[in-house]
């Protein structure tokens, strides 16, 4: 997980798509997880621009990313990890403050 100082946007989640991926994550209960094609479709992004920032969410133990089988069929899941919601959380309470509490 990278180190921000107080007050500093995470540079991580800072990227508009990792932001909405991690903001959709979110909305997810704690434990839960999505499939990357529902991802890939709620965000209305290609799949190299998803799996490019999904590995930067992935690298910073943000994002955790299972492949299973369904049968013969591969299943790719999509979740936050702790580290992940917490980083989310503390982004988002930094916006506000930058913002002046307004937001």
């Amino acid at each position: 997980m990278p180190a921000t100082q107080q007050g500093e946007l995470d540079p991580v989640i800072h990227a508009a798509a990792r932001l909405k991926i991690t903001a959709t994550l979110a909305t997810l209960p704690a434990g839960d997880r999505i499939t990357f094609p529902r991802l890939q479709e709620l965000l209305d992004m290609t799949p190299g621009n998803l799996s490019t920032h999904l590995r930067k969410l992935e690298d910073a133990e943000y994002v955790v990313v299972d492949k299973e089988h369904q049968g013969r069929t591969p299943v790719t899941y999509i979740a936050l990890t702790k580290a992940g919601r917490r980083a989310f959380e503390d982004y988002t309470d930094t916006l506000r403050q930058l913002l002046g509490g307004t937001a």
